[in-house]
């Protein structure tokens, strides 16, 4: 990767709504970012089972935890207009995958990445099916041990992106842990070392970069006001502009760590530099 590849993600932030996901999809658009992610899942095999019949409170009334799980995935259908919408305006989209049949439902689109998310992280046969498609893996960390992800990295190669993650929405500033970003890429230094970010604010995601993540993803939302598990945890358009914006600087800022005299600083030399060296 040349530059730190920026995600916005859409998640299920468009509370099941195929209106409002096109609204955020011309919005991340308008931040400059350089794909937007979904979330794909047949709720059916990806909620636990003692979650299912959890009762969960919802504007839509009170359910079962699947039924809501369920109320917030966007038919497969839509997926075909969201594609459409976003080659029209020249953005890609992906998505992540959370189970065998939503991989195969993903694998009909030009996608450039697939995302397996952190709690799919020890399904090993979901990683596997991912990487057989040829398309570059991205997988994230949180809620994860470090032996588990060593089984899981050791599935992955060059084309493939290990982010540190916290899935704690939102986390909390001391539970971050951004040092781990320099532990992956000493551990992992087959693969591109990324960042999934669910803290409040933009400085520790800036900071990950400082630290050599290479991708970043932050939760999208149009307002934070909005009905949703995910909504604390994500940046609104305003923010998400000055996201890309400070990343592009803090990129071109970082340089390629070799040192030399730069053509501003030779007028300087010539101006302060009383003893030449003698190398």
């Amino acid at each position: 990767m040349n530059k730190v590849i920026i995600v916005a993600e859409v998640g299920q932030n468009h509370n099941g709504s195929l209106e409002t996901a096109l609204k955020m999809v011309e919005a991340a658009k308008a931040c400059d970012v350089d794909a937007v992610k979904f979330q794909r899942r047949y709720p059916s095999i990806a909620v636990p089972e003692y979650m299912k019949q959890q009762s969960k409170e919802t504007p839509w009334g009170t359910m079962s935890y699947l039924e809501y799980r369920n109320r917030l995935e966007l038919p497969l259908s839509a997926y075909g207009v969201i594609d459409s919408a976003c080659k029209r305006i020249g953005l890609p989209w992906f998505s992540s995958v959370w189970d065998l049949p939503s991989l195969e439902d993903m694998k009909r689109f030009d996608m450039p990445y697939i995302k397996i998310p952190s709690a799919c992280l020890t399904d090993h046969e979901l990683i596997m099916a991912a990487k057989a498609t040829g398309k570059p893996v991205i997988l994230s960390t949180g809620m994860s041990t470090m032996s588990e992800i060593r089984q899981a990295a050791g599935l992955l190669n060059r084309s493939d992106v290990l982010c540190h993650c916290n899935s704690t929405y939102p986390c909390p500033n001391e539970a971050l842990n951004l040092r781990c970003i320099a532990t992956f890429k000493f551990l992992f230094r087959h693969l591109s070392i990324g960042y999934s970010g669910h803290e409040v604010g933009l400085a520790p995601t800036l900071a990950a970069v400082a630290l050599g993540a290479v991708y970043v993803e932050r939760h999208f939302t149009l307002d934070r006001s909005m009905w949703g598990t995910d909504q604390a945890a994500s940046v609104e358009p305003g923010g998400f502009r000055r996201l890309v914006k400070d990343i592009r600087v803090i990129e071109q800022a970082l340089g390629d760590g070799d040192k030399r005299v730069t053509p501003g600083e030779l007028e300087a030399m010539r101006k302060l530099r009383r003893v030449n060296s003698s190398a």
